[in-house]
């Protein structure tokens, strides 16, 4: 704070005021406080010293805590000048925070509005209506009301699980405290996207340099670093905005269409984006884009592109959602942003299933915002100029260090080359031998057939499996990382240091780290005894886990987060999963055809998990890693529908909805949904046309039903 100007306080003692007293005097004091909170963190012209702006907060507090009923929502001990957290409480969120499906091309727009006429059985002249806004390349974030008044602020973290950053949010201008108008929705979950325009961003990083401070890529960036600060000051002193779009859980919808939506928000006292407009056709559609696309320059905040939605909620709730992204919306992107530079070398890393994977280094080249060193190379094929077809990629033009290469964000995200300037080739440029040892353990590695193409596999692989550190290392990282265990403070150099001390060498060892090397740890540099604590607090915060999460961890290959769901909602339990892995890798004919018929699990996983599960070693380590940790049981499906808990299969030309339709009502009502028929399953509902499957249903006694009766079953 500055020097000071008068401060006027109240002589009479805190312990001395009546009810009536404390009430007037901190009402003012909040009054005053706030004052001098806009001209310190927002203006940045301060008007009394930091000694006299304390003595005003301590007697706030001390009021408040004399007479805690004063203590609201609205209070400033909940807002800017509070003590800095130590870190981010964990919000679960209502609904969980999915991501949009992307199109790139004009005619994934057009099978994106073919998609959802055949999903609704639509005709062609039948008008769709889409309300069409640009995507903002910010920070999603959910703020949740009850009664009209802000109460909880999360980032998207997982989807499912985001970050507590409610008192850094109080401190933007353009997220009301209260909502404004009548008859409000008891609950109500806004979500939407804080940014930080290009002006404030260019300003802020000329404040960085002045106090040596780092610099931001880009707004983005710097949107999020903002609102991540620990202490909610800091946050305030960087001006972000937010623009609402969306809503999670809310008690009861006040409009029936997502236009009408955009406009409640307005009258509840949000920003909205000025430039969402109405589109009635693929046509309007692209339209947009493009004209959007025009202005992206112009415009003094960063976008991506442009989202569609449909804007009938009834339609969405029908269309529901696939795996994590919904089938109403989708994010049309711009193209990416291309430069030119040098390839000056090319590492070779190692995963943790034993796949090599060339890394390209670069003359460091800003594209779309961004410096970009490294760029992926995919394997040696992608080197060589083969696509994974076998067919010529780049007109076969293979790519050798030294190259002058063209680049492009794909998607504005990931840096990848797209061709090599033959005329700039160095002369003594060699084309590039790619590894067949691996670089970490020195074992074989080896280009699998692919027994499903006849080829050889487009990845080279060590065989070295545990021996290799690079393999166990990696698996770690998986492990501790957001979409998996998510244990805050257990990043890459923690893993990679604790695996190089010996303390870490298998997922279980992470949560037998504070009763076996807690004082070692504290010997480290760089860990103290509120960081070690933090660290170990975390890690007994994952001792409960959810199921889909651990199947995930395991790092089963081809086992990513959607067929772990799938398992996870097909046997429900850490037990019944286990028992059945082990039964499909001793080849168990009923356990193999169980797992076949779980949704989206087909050869491929099966192999997997077999192969996984006949490893003694891997075995060995799950069994350890379970003794430390609680599985949760799988989200328990709908208990209140007549189709609750049962199997069910959908087979023929079913003519009163689409397969797809049919398949996510079943789900919702809590049923599972099966690919093939089995005496375990409960239901065949068939159409015309019905062959093989309805003859297996006949043959087990299972119950066929037509469209009508299983219509009138779910009503």
């Amino acid at each position: 704070m500055a020097k000071s100007t008068k401060v006027r306080t109240d002589k009479t003692p805190v312990e001395l005021l009546t009810r009536k007293q404390a009430d007037a005097e901190h009402a003012r004091l909040g009054q005053e406080i706030a004052g001098h909170d806009k001209r310190y963190y927002q203006l940045d012209a301060p008007t009394i010293s930091d000694a006299e702006y304390d003595e005003l907060r301590k007697r706030y507090n001390a009021i408040e805590a004399r007479f805690p009923e004063l203590r609201t929502l609205e209070s400033l001990s909940l807002k800017v000048g509070a003590a800095p957290a130590r870190g981010f409480a964990k919000v679960r969120h209502a609904v969980p925070m999915l991501s949009l499906d992307n199109a790139f091309a004009e005619e994934d727009v057009v099978d994106f509005v073919g998609r959802i006429r055949r999903f609704l059985k639509l005709s062609e002249d039948e008008p769709i209506a889409f309300s069409a806004e640009p995507k903002i390349d910010g920070l999603s974030m959910s703020l949740r009301y009850e009664n009209g008044e802000l109460v909880t602020a999360a980032t998207r973290g997982d989807g499912q699980e985001g970050e507590d950053v409610t008192a850094n949010i109080r401190t933007i201008k353009d997220v009301p405290q209260k909502l404004k108008g009548k008859n409000l929705p008891a609950v109500v979950e806004v979500r939407g996207e804080v940014y930080m325009t290009k002006a404030d961003f260019l300003k802020l990083n000329e404040r960085q340099k002045e106090l040596s401070a780092p610099i931001f890529a880009n707004p983005r960036n710097s949107a999020a670093g903002s609102l991540r600060q620990k202490d909610p000051a800091i946050t305030a002193s960087r001006p972000l905005g937010f623009f609402a779009y969306a809503w999670g859980e809310i008690s009861e919808m006040p409009e029936e269409t997502q236009s009408g939506m955009i406009k409640w928000f307005e009258h509840c006292g949000f920003t909205t984006n000025p430039l969402t407009r109405m589109c009635r056709s693929v046509d309007e559609l692209i339209a947009f884009h493009r004209k959007i696309g025009e202005q992206r320059a112009s415009l003094d905040y960063d976008i991506d592109g442009v989202v569609y939605k449909v804007d009938r909620i009834d339609w969405q709730e029908r269309l529901g959602f696939v795996s994590r992204t919904p089938r109403w919306a989708i994010a049309h992107k711009f193209p990416a942003e291309q430069a030119t530079t040098t390839l000056i070398g090319i590492d070779i890393q190692v995963g943790r299933t034993g796949a090599l994977t060339p890394v390209g280094k670069l003359e460091p080249v800003g594209v779309g915002g961004v410096i970009v060193q490294n760029v992926t190379l995919h394997n040696e094929d992608y080197i060589k100029g083969i696509d994974n077809n076998g067919e010529p990629l780049r007109e076969g033009r293979d790519i050798r260090i030294g190259d002058t290469v063209i680049i492009q964000r794909a998607g504005d995200v990931i840096p990848q080359i797209v061709d090599v300037v033959l005329d700039k080739r160095p002369k003594n440029a060699k084309p590039y031998k790619f590894p067949t040892e691996c670089p970490v353990c020195g074992s074989e590695a080896v280009r699998e057939h692919d027994a499903a193409t006849g080829r050889l596999d487009s990845v080279r692989r060590c065989t070295g499996g545990f021996i290799c550190k690079a393999q166990a290392v990696e698996h770690l990282k998986l492990f501790a990382s957001r979409r998996a265990f998510d244990i805050d403070g257990l990043g890459e150099k923690q893993i990679e240091l604790f695996h190089e001390k010996g303390w870490l060498k298998e997922p279980a060892d992470i949560f037998t780290l504070e009763r076996q090397h807690r004082k070692e740890l504290l010997e480290e540099e760089g860990y103290g005894e509120t960081s070690v604590r933090n660290l170990f607090a975390a890690i007994d915060a994952r001792r409960e886990i959810a199921l889909d999460r651990v199947i995930y961890a395991l790092g089963i290959r081809h086992v990513g987060e959607t067929t772990a769901l799938s398992l996870a909602r097909g046997y429900g339990s850490w037990q019944a999963f286990h028992d059945a892995a082990l039964k499909v890798a001793k080849g168990d004919e009923e356990a193999i055809a169980e797992m076949d018929a779980l949704d989206q699990i087909g050869d491929t996983v099966i192999e997997a998990v077999t192969d996984y599960f006949k490893e003694k070693r891997n075995l060995a380590a799950v069994e350890r890693l379970v003794k430390q940790v609680k599985v949760l049981d799988a989200e328990k499906p709908k208990t209140d529908s007549k189709v609750a808990g049962k199997t069910v299969v959908f087979t023929g030309s079913l003519e009163k909805f689409t397969r797809d339709e049919a398949k996510a009502t079943a789900e919702r009502l809590g049923a599972k949904v099966s690919g093939s028929v089995s005496k375990k399953t409960d239901y065949v509902v068939a159409g015309p046309g019905a062959g093989s499957k309805l003859a297996e249903a006949q043959k087990h006694g299972v119950t066929v039903l037509s469209e009508d009766e299983w219509l009138a079953l779910i009503s």
